[in-house]
């Protein structure tokens, strides 16, 4: 499946109602526990009123899957809820979002990082399978990150 990436910032989400549609039914899809269907546009519309975005699989016209990112003042990218559209799981759409997310991340010089605290064990397995694993750091998280604690840098291991 050719999958490639997409952002989805508040310019993109006003401007088109596909994308508007899939990025709702792409969280609606989610196991309740992550996300709770009453709670998907309140989450959506946070993100793109805090100025973060979404990156997204993009396959035929439709966006199949998505994670949330936050830029930290240091240019590192937080994220978080990766979610793929129940019809279109077990199908390297969640690896290919990841592997692209991690390769725009190498060439515009980030880190990628995620909260240890709320990283499901799907996504912790799918993160091993793409070669990341946790960097012990000293530094704290800063004060606009999503949490003050319980972070890990993913460092892609044997890439580059």
């Amino acid at each position: 499946m050719p999958v490639t990436m997409q952002y989805v910032d508040q310019a993109r989400w006003e401007a088109e109602e596909q994308v508007r549609i899939d990025l709702v039914r792409i969280y609606e899809d989610a196991p309740q526990e992550r996300i709770p269907t009453p709670t998907v546009m309140p989450f959506i519309q946070q993100h793109l009123n805090q100025q973060h975005f979404f990156a997204c699989a993009h396959f035929n016209d439709r966006l199949l899957g998505a994670v949330a990112v936050q830029e930290a003042n240091d240019r590192a990218w937080w994220l978080s809820e990766l979610c793929v559209r129940k019809t279109t799981r077990r199908r390297g759409v969640g690896t290919r979002l990841m592997a692209l997310l991690g390769e725009q991340a190498k060439q515009d010089g980030r880190v990628l990082r995620i909260a240890t605290a709320k990283l499901p064990l799907a996504d912790q397995v799918l993160l091993s399978k793409l070669g990341y694993r946790p960097v012990a750091t000293e530094q704290p998280a800063e004060p606009n990150s999503p949490v003050t604690s319980g972070f890990v840098e993913l460092d892609p291991q044997g890439k580059g």
